[in-house]
């Protein structure tokens, strides 16, 4: 069965397990209280209290608008000024309560405005942390972003929307009870009729929530396809191949279609929904209209004044709002501790704890060493790396040749602790690497990858990103600028380190893709620190001439350093000290250029290839 007709399902026929879900989802709505109250412990105390008073003040509107019939009735019938007095005494009071409820009212907006941005803030933080922390497999994993997604997905408004309601079912209880109190005076079976016929309808509007929500989750990865279809229709680093293959139209058609689709299903659960309620609705009406003859006939008796029939009509009235609203809330309650999961299951997601403290190898001076790794990544029966052994002593460069998905970037990945091996071990200075401290690692690590970011910040932001510590040190920007032989392009542009990169904000400059490289490669210069350096792909937008620039004062430059070289070029390949030949995963073949040269395999015929087209 699909999962919507499972959804479909469970509405006809919610099964016992379904109604302990619906029970025990309720226990969210204790947790947004927390998440509320550490948000703003003042304002939420304020909204409390507020509740508190806003819950009494409808019963106390009643019943001074029954003293206030009555005491008209007898000052008319008396024509004595100290009746009239009295009648307008109780005018007075009732406008003061009036007034209250109303600045009250007004009170709880403001002060559930201020909380609302202040949460909505709260929670963004909180989901960016819990980024922070996650893993490369798990930003890998589709199913992963889908929870991502839904997490987000109104998960700034849910948390003060359900303590909302909680404060606000706390005050319609009050009035209640001010209500029932009153009503009891006229009969308990009014009481019962006010709150029987309120419970149709909370059924349905619970059983709704939950279709909805769950229909909500099914359309997570259909949401996500129509934020991807707008991000390559609208982003100026998709616009050019848009514009010139004329996706444009074929993009916006599928958007279109993703949309339709989505609202077919949002279309037949409204109409639903909302024809229930009507039908329901008339429920209520028609008993309310069986209290009010049922009160006019004992007015007309003389059973009770014309005041208590204006009170018993109002309280019945406000009575019957007070029950729905109360029995809505729980319902709404439902619905937003159900989205509020969401954001919870996010949160609580496992995270791999690091368990490596060391800061210093067993070894100093060993240098960098694998043996026999493997790696196979997740959701896939294919290793990416099959016994992948070597050894780089330290200030000695290595280069990394092969055919796309022959494992190079993979074993960069492992290299920086973004991703661990599946078996086998790496080792740098004599120390595992899953016993380094891990920010301690990284910082002896610097990398420029084949994709590496293009931050909209400006060209200092840009590099200085590749050191946190030093991350406005102009001083520092200029001297990662002249390894990478970045300087003569950043004197170019008007406002030299402080121009803003990219066109998504007022003012930004494109560069070309050569000139980003170099931004990049300063950035992994920044790491004066670091005595790995990883350099993927870091040329392949630059002309040769310049790659090869690049590369002898690389050479000049980190005599002490490791590096690691992955480039598709010969020419630079060649000027590294020690050359692995990686295929489908496993060292075809290790060696220097001259040796790889001699031997007359792979290597050689690939070098060959090459420079047969430069003749």
């Amino acid at each position: 069965m699909t999962p919507k007709g499972k959804i479909n399902r469970d509405i006809a026929h919610p099964s016992f397990k379904t109604i302990l879900g619906s029970v025990s989802i309720y226990r969210y709505c204790w947790k947004a209280i927390e998440l509320v109250w550490a948000t703003n412990r003042k304002l939420t105390m304020a909204i409390a209290l507020m509740a508190l008073f806003a819950g009494l003040l409808p019963g106390a509107v009643a019943y001074i608008g029954k003293l206030i019939v009555d005491a008209v009735i007898v000052a008319a019938q008396t024509g004595s000024k100290a009746d009239l007095d009295r009648s307008l005494g109780f005018l007075l009071l009732e406008a003061i309560v009036v007034i209250a409820q109303t600045g009250i009212r007004q009170a709880q907006m403001l002060a559930q405005n201020l909380l609302r941005a202040l949460l909505g803030q709260k929670v963004n933080e909180l989901i960016l942390e819990k980024a922070l922390t996650l893993s490369m497999a798990q930003f890998e994993d589709s199913e992963f972003y889908d929870k991502m997604t839904r997490a987000r997905r109104e998960a700034s408004s849910r948390p003060l929307s359900l303590v909302g309601r909680t404060f606000g079912l706390i005050q319609d209880l009050l009035s209640l009870l001010a209500f029932g109190g009153l009503l009891l005076k006229f009969s308990g079976w009014a009481v019962l009729i006010l709150v029987v016929a309120a419970i149709p309808a909370f059924i349905a509007e619970t059983r709704f929530a939950g279709h909805a929500f769950r229909l909500m989750r099914w359309q997570s990865q259909e949401h996500r396809e129509q934020v991807y279809l707008e991000t390559l229709i609208a982003r100026e680093d998709a616009a050019t191949e848009v514009k010139l293959y004329q996706l444009g139209p074929t993009f916006l058609k599928r958007y279109q279609s993703v949309f339709q689709h989505l609202y077919r299903d949002d279309r037949n659960l409204t109409l639903q929904r909302g024809l229930w309620r009507y039908l329901l609705g008339l429920l209520s009406t028609a008993a309310f209209y069986v209290a009010y003859v049922w009160i006019v006939v004992e007015t007309i008796a003389k059973r009770i004044s014309l005041g208590d029939l204006t009170m018993y009509l109002v309280v019945f009235r406000q009575g019957q709002t007070t029950v729905s609203n109360i029995l809505s809330g729980i319902s709404s309650m439902y619905e937003d501790s159900l989205y509020l999961s969401n954001l919870y299951e996010f949160l609580d997601e496992k995270v791999e704890p690091e368990i490596g403290h060391a800061i210093s190898g067993e070894k100093p001076g060993d240098g960098l060493r694998f043996e026999g790794v493997f790696f196979t990544y997740p959701d896939s029966d294919i290793p990416a790396l099959s016994d992948v052994t070597f050894h780089l002593p330290p200030g000695r460069k290595l280069a990394i040749v092969g055919e796309n998905g022959s494992g190079k970037t993979t074993l960069i990945k492992l290299l920086t602790r973004l991703y661990r091996p599946t078996a086998g071990r790496i080792f740098l200075d004599g120390t595992d690497l899953t016993d380094w401290d891990v920010e301690t690692l990284q910082q002896r690590i610097g990398v420029i990858f084949q994709n590496f970011v293009k931050y909209q910040f400006t060209v200092g932001e840009n590099i200085g990103a590749g050191d946190v510590t030093d991350l406005d040190d102009e001083l520092r920007w200029r001297e990662a600028a002249e390894k990478s032989t970045a300087s003569p392009v950043i004197d170019s542009l008007p406002e030299g380190y402080q121009t803003r990169l990219g066109k998504w904000f007022k003012g930004g400059r494109e560069l070309s893709g050569g000139q980003w490289q170099k931004i990049a490669l300063a950035r992994a210069f920044m790491r004066v620190k670091a005595d790995i350096l990883v350099l993927d792909e870091p040329t392949s937008a630059m002309d040769p001439e310049a790659e090869v620039e690049i590369f002898e004062q690389f050479r000049a430059m980190t005599p002490e350093q490791m590096a690691i070289l992955i480039s598709h070029r010969f020419s630079t390949v060649r000027m590294a000290d020690q050359i692995l030949v990686l295929n489908q995963g496993r060292v075809l073949e290790q060696g220097t250029h001259e040796e790889l040269v001699r031997s007359g395999q792979k290597y050689a015929r690939l070098f060959k290839l090459q420079a047969a087209g430069y003749q």
